[in-house]
């Protein structure tokens, strides 16, 4: 005999409440529904409703197979990136039923030993730390870590985003220590895995700056946040060049055959979650040095925002303050030199 239905959100309580429009999913009371609702199941209910069986071959069946199969790598996808999204907006409450979704589908494609769930129990205990849960994300990292131990071919950039996500939670626990431990071995493996100047390497150096800075020690911080910028400002840099380049070549290509098709379209090499990271760490950088009053990297990290703006087609934050900043900033530092040379002649 099966037993009473389970709420879609917490999984523990009865669920009398159906969804009127895909009429598969189940929730205890209204605030659930609601909450489901506007995190994810807005956005994967029409998914959810299975197409209608009519198989009359093995090629049709294994069709329906390949369909299915694609419906739901496709509500992982949503899940994952609606949960990513709400992260970055710091509504951690929100992020977790996408995530559980995600992680639903995802065992479901890929079964519940795969690398494959990986990412998405390190969503979910970013967002059980988000709303204070620490218990509940260390399960999900306990889960994490042990599929990556069961699997020796597990990728180093996989092993890089398990550390890190070790060492924010050990910071959110206030264990320093062990939160370096992770964080010094997510720079190891994200160099072995992308190269020593890549941007993947700068979020443990990032965090590591923030714990040296917390125990005052400042220099190996400055360091850190030093070598932080440099990555950030050289990739962006190489971006724009290329944005640039790509720009010229279609400029060109137009102006000598106006009527012909474009073979080359014009991307930017950055993601949405590169583009969301650069932000979130050069906004933290021009924080702290603007309060160590420290003109010429407070002048780097406002260019590289300023690129960044630009690479995203933020006109309205490229244009006024960073440039803007830039000026102030290129004006304290003639007045420190300035100051410099009239005391030595003074000596």
């Amino acid at each position: 005999m099966a037993g009473r239905p389970r709420c879609e959100l917490c999984g523990t309580r009865p669920a009398p409440r159906l969804c009127p429009r895909c009429r598969l999913v189940r929730y205890c009371d209204a605030s659930h529904q609601g909450a489901d609702w506007n995190s994810i199941h807005e956005k994967i209910c029409p998914l959810l409703i299975p197409p209608q069986p009519c198989f009359h071959s093995e090629r049709e069946r294994e069709h329906g197979k390949e369909q299915l199969l694609r419906r739901q790598k496709s509500i992982v996808e949503v899940a994952v990136s609606a949960a990513q999204r709400f992260l970055w907006e710091g509504k951690a409450l929100e992020a977790l039923p996408a995530a559980l979704q995600a992680l639903r589908f995802s065992a479901r494609v890929f079964g519940w030993s795969s690398v494959q769930l990986v990412p998405v129990y390190l969503l979910l205990a970013e967002a059980s730390t988000g709303t204070g849960n620490l218990r509940q994300a260390s399960k999900y990292l306990s889960e994490a870590e042990w599929i990556v131990l069961q699997s020796p071919d597990c990728p180093a950039a996989l092993q890089s985003r398990l550390h890190r996500g070790l060492g924010l939670f050990c910071i959110a626990q206030g264990n320093l220590d062990q939160a370096l431990y992770h964080l010094a071995t997510d720079v190891y493996l994200a160099t072995s895995a992308f190269g020593v100047d890549s941007i993947e390497v700068s979020g443990g150096y990032f965090h590591m700056a923030n714990i040296f800075f917390r125990q005052n020690k400042v220099d190996v911080a400055n360091s850190l946040y030093t070598e932080v910028t440099r990555l950030w400002h050289s990739w962006l840099l190489s971006s724009l060049q290329e944005h640039q380049g790509r720009l010229r070549r279609l400029r060109a290509r137009a102006e000598a055959a106006p009527w012909a098709d474009d073979e080359e379209v014009a991307e930017d090499g950055m993601t949405e979650a590169q583009g969301e990271e650069a932000r979130r760490v050069l906004q933290a950088l021009l924080g702290v040095r603007k309060k160590q009053q420290l003109p010429e990297e407070t002048a780097r990290v406002l260019h590289a925002l300023a690129m960044l703006h630009y690479l995203g087609l933020d006109l309205e934050k490229r244009k006024p303050q960073p440039w803007e900043c830039l000026e102030d900033t290129r004006k304290q530092i003639q007045i420190r030199k300035k100051t410099k040379l009239y005391n030595c002649g003074n000596v």
